[in-house]
């Protein structure tokens, strides 16, 4: 899992220089297509982290302005680099500059595998258009920082021995022990990595400590599982420094309960049950988790795993909690607003997007993870649900879920009747407008219609990759496709919906590259 840091003899060393000069005559562009960039790159310094056949693609990423990048990236892939092999140099880019502690930085790492996911349900020549709105955002992220001579990842000498254990190291904010004794971990498998980071991880549901161990993990799948090292190493260095911030007792609630309930309800010393859940199950649970307070909502989640219901049944529990802080929101209030991100809107950072992006990750993550830790993933994601519905502001419990009577009215007035190129066109409409409410309405009448769902996921998709979306376009988007799969029929389009008004939301801001991308894919 880690690298290894390469011995250089006088020989590679001239060469190397000589290598140097040249590519710094032609450019890493051209050197990289001459094959010579590698082993130059290898070698700026004794301790690098170098990625192997993929060394001259991350390098280029990190090496070259953003408006730049664009027009050598879609050459590359219009003559054989696929979409994968690009994404999965731009996360290793990505990891290697920012570590996992950049704000913008980590948050464009979240944006690539669901910019990938996005660029599947797109035709052929389109396809690329998720990946390089966000490899754009990447690069010129990256230049900002300073490109590769200010790399945060480094390789990780291997130890051996007893170093204690990484929880530890965590809470004492030793990052140089957490990272060796992580390393350690990593050697063994990427699924010991994971699920000892998850155990770290959830000692805080802070959002973006909880989303970033998910979206990691699922880039496995792009960059490979022998970059879990890499990947999840990110999520180590964010706890330990969240745990020197001024804010890090925020939400550690849950983690203070988990023993009690783990005791309490004999958890996880017996199996995960199998046990299926009614649609009345379900909507029960999801209320109760909604208006509980977060220690409540963490026991109901705790006792129905102890009455053996299956995960998959309270995971969607949770997530139609989340979507609830959604549909309810009354929108950013004026000491909240800021550039992009105006009074009434609810696209970004919101309490929603957030609750929902978080419950999709819990979700996922208990999905993939040991006994222990599915459990813990769980109770979590209710007791932060609850958190986040009492401690970000407004009266979600009086607030009623979009649309309203009156934004199904408006929509009667505007389409009589109903058909589904009426809604469709009603829907495009209202995001131009920035009308949350018709937008709601129009995808709930749609809903009722017993029609394909995938129209309306066109039109959604496609406001999803041409706006900017404050950081949060492309996760929004994957959560809601991926939960709307995994619910059940009589609450699925609930999570639609909601990305129709985050749409509607963040309609009229578009984002940076995508003109020229266009272009780029029209020559």
């Amino acid at each position: 899992m880690t690298t290894q840091a390469r011995t250089t003899t006088r020989r590679d060393f001239l060469a190397d220089v000589g290598r140097g000069m040249l590519v710094a005559g032609v450019g890493y562009g051209t050197a990289y297509d001459m094959g010579l960039s590698p082993a130059w790159a290898a070698n700026d310094a004794a301790n690098d982290l170098t990625f192997g056949d993929r060394e001259p693609l991350v390098r280029l990423m990190q090496d070259t302005e953003a408006a730049k990048l664009l027009p050598q990236i879609v050459e590359k892939w219009k003559t054989g680099t696929s979409l994968k092999d690009i994404v999965a140099a731009a996360a290793l880019a990505n990891a290697r500059t920012f570590g996992g502690e950049d704000y913008i930085g980590f948050h464009t790492m979240m944006a690539l595998s669901p910019a990938y996911q996005m660029s599947r349900e797109l035709p052929s020549k389109q396809s690329p258009l998720p990946v390089l709105k966000v490899l754009y955002r990447n690069s010129h992220r990256i230049q900002e920082h300073g490109g590769h001579k200010s790399e945060i990842l480094h390789s990780v000498p291997a130890v051996t021995g007893s170093t204690g254990g990484l929880h530890e190291a965590v809470l004492g904010k030793d990052r140089d022990k957490a990272e060796q004794i992580f390393a350690q971990i990593a050697q063994r498998s990427a699924d010991d990595a994971f699920n000892e980071v998850l155990e770290v991880v959830q000692d805080n549901t802070e959002v973006h400590r909880v989303v970033m161990p998910y979206r990691a993990w699922e880039l496995l799948d792009i960059v490979g599982r022998e970059h879990a090292h890499t990947m999840l190493r990110q999520s180590v260095r964010y706890c330990v420094k969240s745990e020197c911030g001024d804010h890090n007792d925020y939400a550690r609630g849950g983690s203070r309960l988990l023993p009690k309930l783990f005791d309490q309800f004999k958890l996880p010393s017996k199996p995960l049950g199998t046990k299926p859940a009614s649609d009345e199950w379900v909507e029960h649970l999801s209320r109760t988790i909604f208006e509980a307070t977060p220690d409540q909502a963490a026991e109901a989640v705790a006792a129905a795993l102890s009455e053996g219901f299956a995960p998959e049944a309270i995971g969607e529990a949770i997530t139609l909690a989340a979507n609830q802080l959604l549909l309810r929101d009354l929108g950013r209030p004026e000491k909240q607003a800021s550039a992009g991100k105006p009074i009434g809107s609810v696209h970004g950072d919101s309490i929603g997007v957030h609750a929902c992006d978080s419950a999709n990750a819990w979700r996922n993550m208990a999905r993939v993870s040991n006994a222990r830790n599915s459990a813990a993933c769980l109770i979590l994601g209710a007791w932060q649900v609850a958190h986040d519905r009492g401690s970000r502001g407004g009266d979600f419990l009086k607030w009623q879920p979009w649309p309203l009577a009156d934004h199904v009215e408006k929509l009667v007035a505007k389409s009589a009747p109903a058909t589904p190129a009426s809604l469709l066109g009603l829907l495009d409409a209202a995001i131009l407008a920035n009308d949350q409410a018709l937008a709601c309405a129009a995808v709930s009448a749609y809903s009722k219609l017993d029609q394909s769902p995938r129209p309306v996921f066109d039109v959604l998709l496609k406001y999803s990759i041409s706006e900017d979306g404050a950081l949060h376009a492309e996760k929004f988007y994957r959560t809601v496709s991926h939960e709307f799969t995994e619910t059940r029929a009589a609450f699925k389009w609930r999570h639609l919906i909601a990305l129709a008004r985050v749409a509607a939301s963040e309609s009229g801001r578009p984002a940076a590259g995508m003109d020229e991308a266009r272009r780029l894919l029209l020559t």
